[in-house]
């Protein structure tokens, strides 16, 4: 049984990895829906909790369909980050994650995010304030090292772990690769299989099929997985490598039913939680995904991204759900 502190987590969870306006509440009721055992909020800049930002403020909700939920910070200033740890505290999320992972340009440059892999023993003593300012377990997500030259992440799991964090989550990419090239899950395993490390290592990067996952499972005996860009347009991902896992069988692919029919709760949800504009917007990065593979789809695609009232879409996915039921998928998502 994997645990974060007290919090059971099964026996080899899968999570959802924190993504900045994608990780929100109506897309992990997706991912909850579909079998992902632990869901992070996206990253919550802890400035804007500390002066009340509203966009910031409104990432603190969760609901308890969704747990056990963590809720992830980012920022680089040791006071900032335990007053936000206090305002975290208050809206009872099982665990709270640091961001030390994070390469966007903007986070970077001020120190926070991956930025914070350029100075070690910074990190190592903003992580010990946190743990020792909140009664939350505390965990983290970060990255292999600030480049090829400085992949210290085998040392920094260990100091991590001394100082109190209760599980510990890693992208295998330096900051530099940002994104590209292939995700290197050597040095996970090699840290997973430390014997002097006795926190659950999660592993994040690259993984986008039930295949992968069990042969990744098996591989580097990492505690669980985090999955992230693979999900996007795609909840069923978890659900589809449980299946795998127990029966050693893939599941059918969704159908056109199903996509129809979780692209609008998707919407629907959304322009609750968020608003008609903001929920209209930030649902357009998933439809690729939703119908991804179907001949023919660029057009109606083209007509979701930039209709902007929410009837005007649900009509468009109702034309795909008549247009489309006759034809096969031509690459499954």
């Amino acid at each position: 049984m994997v645990k974060i502190g007290n919090i059971e987590l099964g026996e080899f969870p899968l999570l959802l990895a924190p993504m900045e306006d994608v990780s929100d509440p109506p897309f992990r009721a997706l991912c909850k829906q579909q079998g992902c055992d632990m869901m992070y909020t996206e990253f919550i800049s802890v400035e804007g909790l500390i002066r009340d930002a509203k966009k910031s403020v409104m990432k603190l909700d969760i609901y308890d369909y969704e747990r056990p939920v963590g809720i992830q910070i980012f920022g680089a200033e040791i006071d900032s980050m335990k007053r936000a740890a206090e305002i975290v505290e208050e809206a009872k999320p099982e665990v709270l994650d640091i961001n030390f992972g994070c390469p966007v340009k903007k986070v970077v440059c001020k120190m926070a995010g991956a930025g914070i892999l350029q100075d070690i023993p910074k990190m190592v003593k903003l992580t010990d304030e946190i743990v020792k300012s909140t009664n939350l377990p505390v965990t983290v997500k970060t990255r292999l090292g600030w480049n090829e030259e400085t992949k210290y992440i085998e040392e920094v799991a260990e100091r991590l772990q001394d100082v109190g964090i209760k599980a510990l989550s890693i992208h295998g990419r330096t900051r530099k690769q940002m994104y590209k090239g292939e995700a290197d899950w050597t040095l996970i395993g090699n840290i997973a299989n430390n014997p002097k490390i006795h926190i659950p290592i999660f592993g994040n990067g690259d993984i986008d099929s039930p295949q992968k996952a069990l042969e990744y499972r098996n591989r580097y005996n990492v505690s669980g997985i985090m999955i992230g860009r693979a999900s996007i347009g795609n909840p069923w991902i978890f659900k589809q490598i449980k299946h795998f896992f127990s029966t050693g069988e893939i599941l059918d692919p969704p159908t056109l039913e199903d996509r129809v029919a979780v692209a609008k709760q998707h919407l629907l949800h959304g322009i609750e939680w968020k608003g008609e504009r903001l929920g209209i917007v930030e649902m357009r990065r998933h439809y690729t995904n939703y119908f991804r593979g179907y001949r023919g789809i660029k057009a109606y695609r083209s007509r979701l991204v930039t209709t902007d009232d929410p009837q005007g879409v649900l009509d468009v996915l109702d034309e795909i759900a008549a247009d489309f039921a006759n034809e096969p998928i031509m690459a499954t998502v």
